[in-house]
């Protein structure tokens, strides 16, 4: 063969390649328009009966020296890069996606700005018990130089004869202890009726790892001008969990704190397997701060301080605990609370430097 004809068939090729080159885009573009469709649906992305028939199809008019193996090998890959493109053209529309805002979300609450690079601590009892209860943590909290003041009035519990919380009298005592100490309140709301009433109280809108998916809930704390603090799921994917708190921007408020809680395994010497390597995947897909509680996690009081030491070295902008002053009477998770002393030893050692 000559040089010259050589050439010529070098030309053809690279001819060929842009045609396949085009040909692939074309298809690309047509996967993203079938993705869009899809989500409107609320249909998988991934088809495999859709991918047998195309494969099949294929196989059917391969007529070229490849063997049917190397032809499917091939469009299985073409496949994967179109489900991939579809899963990224999800990932750069939602609100949340640091695709769509690249700079960090900063959320101020009463002078703490979350998001901007500072270790912060949101610290208070499991349950409002009375007000001499919260009054002793809030006066705790206080002498740490902390901010913000949690605490559950209304409780979802896994049996219902468990203490539910006091409500809205729970509420009340926060709000007061909280103006007495000028600390900013945190706590859980449960039903979507209660919201409107409850934001004269606090500060910030808790949505706990039960709720993670009550869309109802999600949607109602997305249209008040609060702070949302968003628990992941027990058995929730990051996924899920990232399009919870799409639900919440989607009505408007933006203000959103991720919490990393500890998701349900097959472990036992732990409460929950505190998946610490969500920290970095959530800064990394989101703009959104991320904190870890620390307390739901491990449920033990002696892994308190390991798992927020972990957790801030991996990215953590914050920690949440729980705080009792006696937690033996505590009525409600007693073995996983600090009792004051605890807490300023696990606070003096979090902050050593």
């Amino acid at each position: 063969m000559s040089n010259e004809q050589l050439d010529q068939l070098r030309v053809k090729l690279d001819d060929v390649n842009l045609e396949i080159l085009d040909l692939i885009n074309n298809r690309a573009e047509l996967v993203q328009q079938i993705g869009q469709v899809k989500e409107k649906q609320g249909a998988n992305r991934f088809d495999p009966v859709r991918e047998r028939d195309m494969l099949n199809l294929i196989s059917k008019h391969n007529s070229g020296p490849f063997e049917n193996s190397t032809i499917i090998h091939l469009f299985k890959e073409i496949f994967k890069a179109g489900l991939e493109l579809q899963e990224d053209d999800h990932s750069k529309a939602l609100l949340v996606s640091r695709k769509k805002k690249p700079e960090d979300t900063v959320i101020e609450i009463n002078g703490e700005k979350f998001g901007d690079g500072n270790q912060h601590f949101i610290m208070g009892p499991c349950a409002v018990e009375s007000y001499e209860q919260v009054s002793q943590v809030a006066a705790a909290i206080k002498r740490h130089g902390l901010k913000l003041l949690r605490g559950g009035a209304f409780k979802p519990r896994t049996s219902p004869y468990d203490f539910q919380g006091l409500g809205f009298e729970g509420l009340k005592i926060l709000k007061r202890v909280a103006d007495e100490y000028d600390l900013a309140v945190v706590s859980e709301i449960v039903n979507p009726a209660d919201i409107e009433k409850a934001v004269e109280y606090v500060d910030v809108i808790q949505i706990g790892a039960r709720n993670m998916q009550n869309f109802e809930l999600l949607k109602a704390a997305g249209e008040v001008n609060k702070p949302v603090l968003l628990k992941r799921g027990m058995s929730a994917t990051i996924a899920e969990f990232i399009n919870a708190a799409e639900y919440i921007i989607s009505k408007g408020n933006g203000n959103i704190i991720l919490c990393e809680r500890g998701i349900r395994t097959y472990e036992k010497a732990t409460r929950n397997t505190l998946d610490i390597t969500a920290v970095p995947i959530l800064k990394q897909e989101t703009h959104l701060p991320v904190m870890v509680d620390v307390t739901h996690s491990t449920g033990r009081r002696d892994l308190l301080l390991p798992a927020a030491k972990a957790a801030l070295a991996i990215g953590a902008d914050g920690v949440m605990a729980e705080v009792h002053p006696d937690p033996a009477v505590a009525l409600s998770d007693s073995a996983q609370q600090m009792d004051i002393d605890t807490f300023d030893t696990f606070m003096k050692e979090l902050l050593k430097k």
